[in-house]
């Protein structure tokens, strides 16, 4: 959920012991989380938050970057079943 939160994705922290990868992510020039998401949104890629996780968080869809979809398990199997790829966090 981090990863489409409004706030949450723009500081998300480098797993304990990777620190030192952000220094040869910033010489690799590989886009931030931020800069990820909106070049995924431009290829069409559809974000499902899942709803049972954005209840228990005490979360609303306005909590979210605009353009997601929310969703329960099943709205997550009835899109997956055609998709090419799917990823799950």
């Amino acid at each position: 959920m981090n990863l489409i939160h409004k706030e949450a994705h723009q500081n998300l922290p480098m797993p304990k012991g990777k620190e030192h990868y952000a220094e040869g992510f910033q010489k690799a020039n590989v886009p931030s989380i931020p800069e990820l998401v909106e070049m995924a949104k431009e290829l069409g890629v559809t974000f499902i938050g899942c709803q049972m996780t954005m209840d228990a968080m005490q979360l609303e869809k306005e909590d979210f970057i605009d353009g997601i979809d929310v969703g329960g398990a099943v709205t997550f199997l009835e899109f997956a079943k055609d998709a090419n790829v799917s990823l799950t966090f």
